[in-house]
């Protein structure tokens, strides 16, 4: 069932006869779970085909009432967007907020903002909702865990969200739900081998492995904001000296931006070194992973092509000839968006059964996909 509805989801509306070719299945065998999808309502059956000579046949489509709320709680923001099955945007909403105040006033308003778009029709039910968090998640669980922001440690979000709306919930790292996004729908489509490095008030990078996101056996994969860049330089907020993540702190200042923009030497050179710095580290996961494409965003990457220069230069100096020859280092298309698309990819996924969301357990202790109909946490099933 998820290869076709994600190829629906990805491709738009087909015939039987295309999505039997696109996915090597026999025709009776389609027949059968298209019906049990339209039972569940997540198909239907449209119009005829465009006409290429003989009967024009009719296409599947997505069910027009699926929808999905994509959430991305930032440290200081919240973004949320209602999409179709399509992943394309109903309706969507941006407001300040601060993490710091922990999960349940961004929490309340996130229900706040649902309510009202349900209110104002946007949606009648949610099929799923996907969100990114500035906090590690658990990958076996799910949990946020968070030493930077305590007040966010190991609370029950998806329990508190799937409660709420009747609906599952799939959650991960703010940075791999954006890299999630850029690569469904961002610079160059998908590219399975890929980096994508968030500059913020935090660094990480999400990363792509032969398609998939490489979360590593804890979920601490990506964290190269804590590598150490400068022996000398200042105290990070993990304890250490030098991190990456402290060194570039300064590029997160608006006038830092400012003075750039405005020909400030000082500013310049602080772009450019902090540039450097990131571009040395990336040189170095270029000779270990050997992606296709890297991909630069975040707040930061509002600096443009002055830091990607840097970074650029950096990298292809630093790295192996072999694998920078076609590598190319690129800003966001998608901006300050990728971690709602990341989340609404997140969302799809759940609600359609992919079998590579993460595990979480149930309250027997046995872990079970995400994609089973259950809320993580609940007792009862909640149909999606």
């Amino acid at each position: 069932m998820y290869q076709v509805l994600s190829l629906l989801r990805d491709e738009g509306p087909m015939s039987r006869t295309e999505l039997a070719d696109r996915l090597d299945l026999s025709r009776p065998r389609l027949g059968v779970e298209i019906g049990r999808m339209t039972a569940a309502g997540k198909v239907r059956q449209t119009g005829p085909a465009p006409s290429h000579g003989g009967r024009r046949p009719a296409l599947i489509e997505l069910d027009p009432h699926i929808r999905f709320a994509a959430i991305d709680l930032g440290l200081t923001s919240i973004d949320v967007e209602i999409t179709d099955g399509s992943l394309r945007p109903v309706a969507s909403y941006s407001e300040p907020a601060d993490a710091a105040r922990g999960p349940r006033p961004m929490l309340t308003r996130v229900d706040e903002i649902l309510a009202s778009f349900k209110t104002d029709g946007v949606y009648e039910r949610l099929s799923a909702i996907g969100i990114g968090m500035p906090a590690r998640v658990r990958v076996h669980g799910g949990l946020p865990i968070s030493p930077s922001l305590p007040v966010w440690d190991r609370y029950p979000l998806c329990e508190s969200l799937g409660r709420q709306h009747g609906c599952p919930v799939a959650v991960d790292e703010g940075v791999r739900v954006m890299a999630i996004g850029e690569r469904h729908a961002g610079v160059e489509g998908p590219v399975d081998n890929q980096l994508f490095v968030k500059i913020d008030t935090d660094i990480g990078c999400g990363i792509h492995v032969g398609g998939e996101v490489y979360r590593g056996p804890d979920g601490r994969a990506g964290d190269i904001g804590h590598i150490q860049v400068d022996p000398h330089g200042p105290v990070c907020s993990c304890g250490n000296t030098g991190c990456l993540a402290a060194v570039l702190s300064s590029l997160t200042a608006k006038d830092i931006a400012r003075g750039a923009a405005e020909g400030d030497l000082t500013s310049i050179n602080l772009i450019r070194e902090g540039a450097r710095r990131l571009g040395t580290v990336l040189a170095m996961l270029v000779n270990f992973l050997n992606p296709s494409m890297i991909v630069i965003g975040g707040g930061v990457a509002g600096l443009g092509t002055l830091m990607l220069a840097e970074i650029r230069g950096a990298v292809y100096r630093r790295s192996s000839p072999l694998a920078t020859g076609n590598l190319p280092v690129v800003l966001s298309q998608l901006g300050p968006r990728a971690g709602v698309v990341g989340a609404a990819v997140l969302a799809s996924e759940v609600a359609f059964g992919a079998p590579m969301v993460m595990q979480r357990p149930t309250p027997s202790g046995r872990s079970v996909p995400w994609n089973v109909d259950v809320v993580w946490g609940c007792a009862d099933a909640v149909r999606s």
